[in-house]
C-alpha cells in the first residue's frame, strides 16, 4: 500500500472557503473518477492556533493507493506531481509542488496491538 501526502496552506480568512471547496467539491470529484487502486482519501486541517497565525491553516490530504501504477493513473503520469485544480490555487497561499509517498510496512490497530494477519 502506498500513502500519498500533500499539503496546502491558506491565509486565515480563506481557510473555511478552502475547507468547503476541498471537502464538498474536490475530494468527491476525485472519488467520482473511480481511479483503479485508490483506496482512501482523508482531508485533515490544522487550525491557526496550532501554527503561527501568519502561516494560516494547513490542509493535508492523505490518500492510499494499492501501488505506484495507481498513483500514476491518478496524476496522469508523474506519480510525484501535485494535482491542484485552478479553484484551489486561487485560495491557497502556497502548496506542495510534489507529493510525498511512503510504502506501508505495517499497520497496528488499537484493538489488538498486532499487525493484520499476526496472532
Amino acid at each position: 500500500m502506498i500513502l500519498r501526502l500533500w499539503s496546502g496552506w491558506t491565509e486565515p480568512a480563506l481557510a473555511d472557503a478552502y475547507d468547503r471547496l476541498l471537502t464538498q467539491d474536490i475530494a468527491p470529484a476525485i472519488l467520482a473518477r473511480r481511479v483503479d487502486g485508490l483506496r482512501e482519501l482523508r482531508v485533515l486541517r490544522r487550525s491557526p492556533q496550532e501554527l503561527d497565525p501568519a502561516e494560516g491553516s494547513e490542509f493535508l490530504t492523505a490518500m492510499t493507493f494499492t501501488d505506484f501504477a495507481a498513483v500514476s493513473a491518478f496524476t496522469g503520469g508523474d506519480p510525484s506531481a501535485s494535482v491542484v485544480p485552478p479553484a484551489a490555487r486561487d485560495l491557497l497561499g502556497r502548496f506542495d509542488r510534489q507529493s510525498r509517498h511512503y510504502v506501508s510496512r505495517a499497520v497496528f490497530r488499537a484493538d489488538d496491538g498486532q499487525p493484520p494477519g499476526v496472532g
